[in-house]
């Protein structure tokens, strides 16, 4: 921060407090000071008693930025080509760019840390201290915040940030950026319809929530949808939709909301669509007794192909406690899953679509049956020729998926 900048800052500062006001609710409050306070120092750098500031303009967006925003971050919050903002130090600041990381030349102190993440947890009610080191939590525009202090790290707070996009909303724009074809997008749109239960898989970064979304943004219009996550990802323009997310525990270390016991709540709603943003552990028991019932869903998951997830969410509803076992699950989850949608990175930071693929249904030697409905051939998402085993969905729904999965 320049010498200009930062004289400005602290007298816009000394104003606040005086006059006890509360820049984050009152922004033009905000602006005005600023405003006031650099024509006030330009006024005396002409008399020649302070430094001259080349460029008013970006002075005025770094000190309102120092103020009510988040500092030297602020341009990458406002840049919708960074998707991604991590602190590993102070002085290692590094952002993403299409999938592609790049370091950047911000160089903050402790203390500059420390003050960004308290104005970041401010409008969340959570904290982060010596008895809880971790915390996730939604900052106002969306985007995702995880944090990491001491002596969980070596010695620095370790601080991601996950922007969250409004440039994808539906899956013709997925088709637009050549994550998936037309034809797989048509398909899929017919699954959400028919009101398939839909897993969406893939490593980390691959895209997973923003094919959610677009999914769902195929939904009908007047289905209810209720979406449980841990923090707040998902952001659906449905009609009648209902967020919740969990709630770390207080002080006293009680308060506690889980993903279990906001998927119970969630079937007390009258939903039409349940929606539970990442599944991790015991939580993948309630879901899936749920999807039995004749609930439509979905969710995303961790891993590395459509089979591999299917093995995973098999695995996960054991740690639901000793007297789950596996002869029920795997049954549970190849009658309960309809499609699988798998995503990965490639090289060079493109997010697509790797493979659509459909459990039959029946379990083989105790593994789920699964056909292979779209798949990558030569970098393009071609279908394998074969239709999902179970179309009683779609039959009933009005939808043949013939006319999308026959191969050329």
């Amino acid at each position: 921060m320049s010498t200009a900048v930062s004289a400005i800052t602290d007298r816009v500062r000394e104003r606040v407090r005086a006059e006890r006001l509360d820049l984050h609710r009152d922004p033009e409050t905000a602006e005005r000071l600023v405003r006031e306070e650099l024509r006030s120092y330009a006024e005396r750098s002409l008399a020649g008693s302070l430094p001259r500031i080349a460029d008013e303009a970006h002075a005025f967006g770094q000190v309102l930025a120092g103020l009510t925003g988040y500092g030297p971050l602020q341009p990458f919050f406002d840049d919708p080509s960074v998707e991604e903002i991590w602190i590993n130090r102070p002085d290692a600041v590094f952002i993403a760019r299409a999938g592609i990381s790049e370091r950047t030349d911000v160089r903050l102190t402790d203390e500059q840390v420390r003050t960004l993440v308290e104005r970041m947890l401010q409008a969340t009610g959570r904290r982060v201290d010596l008895s809880s080191p971790f915390v996730d939590a939604s900052l106002p525009d969306g985007s995702r915040l995880h944090v990491v202090i001491p002596d969980v790290t070596r010695s620095h707070w370790a601080i991601n940030v996950r922007k969250f996009s409004q440039r994808i909303r539906d899956l013709s724009r997925l088709v637009e950026l050549g994550s998936l074809t037309p034809q797989a997008a048509e398909f899929l749109r017919m699954g959400v319809l028919a009101g398939c239960n839909v897993l969406v898989s893939g490593a980390t970064q691959s895209g997973k929530t923003t094919m959610l979304g677009a999914l769902l943004a195929g939904a009908r219009p007047r289905e209810r949808i209720v979406t449980v996550e841990e923090t707040f990802e998902l952001d659906l323009h449905a009609a009648d939709c209902v967020a919740m997310q969990c709630r770390s525990p207080n002080l006293e270390g009680t308060g506690e909301i889980s993903l279990r016991r906001l998927i119970k709540e969630a079937l007390r709603m009258r939903p039409d669509r349940l929606v539970v943003g990442e599944v991790r552990e015991a939580e993948s028991l309630d879901l899936l007794i749920a999807l039995n019932s004749g609930l439509p869903g979905a969710c995303s998951l961790h891993a590395n192909s459509a089979r591999d997830a299917l093995i995973k969410l098999s695995t996960l509803p054991l740690l639901a406690g000793r007297n789950i076992d596996a002869s029920f699950v795997v049954p549970t989850v190849a009658s309960a899953i309809d499609l699988v949608v798998h995503c990965e990175l490639v090289a060079g930071g493109q997010r697509r679509v790797a493979e659509i693929a459909a459990p039959t249904g029946k379990v083989v030697a105790e593994r789920i049956e699964v056909d292979t409905i779209f798949h990558r051939v030569e970098g393009r998402l071609e279908p394998t020729g074969l239709l999902p085993t179970r179309d009683e969905k779609f039959a009933a729904a009005g939808l043949d998926p013939r006319l999308v999965t026959s191969a050329a």
